[in-house]
């Protein structure tokens, strides 16, 4: 009986470990960065080789995986304009010059180094599915590739941290593997019960001296009513701050 326990014990511990849910795990990384509807205030900071500073401050609302709005509120120039996102569907509206106009993913209503996709994010675990998992000492290695091919960035390796599930480095690539930009994700705050990066910096290779970053000033849950997600609500998203 002895030989026998013995066997077993030696077998189970020559198994591999049970396997992480890569895509559970970005589910939680997605949650800790921010809730599944909530408003926010952010700063978007373009810098350029020379030094060069432009600075927009932006109110932002999302509900669920596929709804995002933000307004524009700096600077004077900008001031009312406003973005929608309905999934893969982008507007941009700019007050008394008309309708709505669409605008794509890869567009960046600010220039600098963010994108539209950038700016109006959506859930990771929404528009990509976890190939790979890799443990790397004290951290976890997402791979991830696009669900369908409207999306921003093929494919995008995050680098998170094991205790935090948090995100401190994540690469955006083309689907040949070539890297478009990397957003580091720093100074970790607390706002009102989440804990999550208060500062997201961007850099890329095909932007070489320019940096954007992207200061949150508050953060929080809330909830909204499905139709403040429309095109007609576009030119009242103040109404809600």
């Amino acid at each position: 009986m002895r030989f026998i326990a013995f066997c077993i014990i030696a077998l189970l511990s020559a198994l591999p470990a049970f396997a992480l849910d890569g895509q559970q795990l970005l589910k939680q990384i997605d949650r800790n960065l921010n809730p599944e509807s909530y408003e926010s205030y952010r700063k978007l900071i373009n810098i350029e080789p020379d030094g060069t500073r432009k600075e927009f401050t932006l109110y932002t609302i999302k509900k669920g995986a596929d709804k995002v709005a933000s307004l524009f509120l700096a600077p004077a120039s900008d001031k009312g304009r406003s973005t929608l996102r309905l999934g893969d569907n982008l507007w941009l509206n700019i007050p008394n010059v008309g309708k709505p106009v669409r605008i794509t993913s890869l567009q960046s209503v600010v220039g600098g180094v963010f994108n539209n996709a950038d700016i109006l994010q959506l859930d990771y675990d929404a528009e990509y599915r976890v190939e790979k998992v890799e443990e790397k000492g004290e951290d976890y290695l997402l791979h991830l590739k696009a669900k369908n091919k409207s999306v921003a960035y093929d494919r995008v390796r995050i680098l998170a941290d094991k205790a935090r599930k948090l995100p401190s480095r994540i690469e955006c690539l083309t689907e040949a593997g070539m890297l478009i930009k990397t957003l580091h994700f720093k100074d970790i705050k607390n706002f009102g019960g989440i804990s999550r990066p208060a500062t997201v910096e961007t850099d890329s290779p095909l932007y070489k001296g320019y940096k954007s970053v992207m200061l949150y000033a508050k953060l929080k849950k809330r909830s909204f009513r499905d139709e403040v997600f429309t095109l007609n609500a576009m030119t009242s998203l103040d109404s809600l701050r």
